[in-house]
């Protein structure tokens, strides 16, 4: 275990805002371009930021978790999302489609192996990455667990959490027609696939403004103000859905937890919200009871987001810990 001394003299601040030094477009299939970046040194120890969502996309404030003099920071946006083109698209949108544009990614970037950072639905990307490249991964960051399984997905969107939040909820449940109520999960995928933008976006808003007012323990307003723009929505809220009603693409429930022992190795540190709405402590918990050497820091003052203060400083201090491995480990 590490000494109260070690662990105080960890940063447990976000770095200064900074620019991209590079970036680009990558074709990754006959639809999909997706769009990455580059910030901190270039010559640095390289790690990929993978955003949640699914449908979310990075914004600048991702390269804040990292320091920027030792760390290489590779952004990019997921297939449909941010940048990337064609805009909310699900054809050939799948999580194995999003490994594979990891490695193409990697392999563009002529980066032999990474560290691996997620949160949320990113969490459950670097989890399925890592399982399936355990050699390319130097250290694993993973924040707001979420494994997809199905009682994650009925607590937020079919029932739980709107226990919590029946005032935002109710929006979210008002929009469909009580006979329809059996699967939420269902009713919006059709609505957000209708041959009606209007409709697509109307449903995208009502899902996305239901994340955005649970997703931090003290509501945020900025947060919640995008559930109000279309484009944003449109990805976020279509993607999501349809990550969630193909159960994210795994072959069976408990996929990422059977798949453990690939992983076993790689020193990683889990960061969760004790008050997580979005994606509760339960997964976390049964991700560090079968991954016990990984770290477990649970925020007790914190809800989903990565923004909130004591999620924030214990990302940037996991950070500052496998940098610190590097260091003493490097070349």
């Amino acid at each position: 275990m590490e000494s109260g001394k070690e662990i105080q003299e960890l940063n447990r601040n976000l770095y200064p805002s900074i620019e991209p030094y590079s970036t680009g477009f990558l074709k990754v299939s006959d639809v999909h371009t997706i769009y990455w970046e580059q910030s901190g040194n270039p010559n640095g120890h390289p790690v990929v930021f993978l955003h949640g969502g699914p449908g979310g996309g990075t914004s600048p404030s991702n390269r804040r978790f990292f320091d920027p003099e030792f760390y290489r920071i590779i952004l990019f946006d997921q297939r449909g999302a941010g940048k990337s083109t064609p805009h909310a698209c699900l054809e050939e949108n799948t999580t194995w489609d999003l490994i594979d544009d990891i490695e193409k990614l990697r392999e563009h970037l002529e980066i032999p192996e990474w560290q691996v950072f997620g949160g949320s639905w990113g969490s459950t990307l670097a989890l399925a990455y890592s399982q399936s490249h355990p050699d390319k991964v130097t250290g694993l960051v993973l924040r707001g667990i979420f494994l997809l399984r199905k009682k994650e997905i009925d607590w937020f969107y079919e029932s739980g959490a709107a226990a919590i939040y029946p005032d935002a909820w109710e929006p979210f449940r008002d929009l469909i027609p009580e006979n329809e109520r059996e699967s939420f999960v269902s009713a919006y995928h059709k609505r957000l696939n209708s041959d009606d933008l209007e409709t697509q976006y109307a449903a995208a808003r009502a899902w996305t403004k239901w994340e955005m007012m649970t997703a931090h323990l003290l509501p945020n307003e900025e947060n919640i103000k995008r559930g109000d723009d279309d484009h944003f929505s449109l990805a976020f809220a279509r993607i999501e859905n349809h990550y969630f009603v193909n159960k994210g693409f795994f072959p069976s429930d408990s996929f990422l937890l059977d798949n453990i022992d690939k992983i076993r190795h790689i020193n990683t540190t889990i960061v969760q919200g004790r008050y997580d709405i979005c994606c509760p402590m339960m997964s976390a918990r049964d991700l560090h009871k079968a991954f016990p050497e990984a770290d477990f820091k649970v925020v007790s003052d914190a809800g989903h987001s990565a923004n909130e203060p004591g999620i924030a400083a214990e990302l940037v201090a996991a950070n500052e810990k496998l940098k610190n491995l590097a260091k003493k480990n490097g070349p």
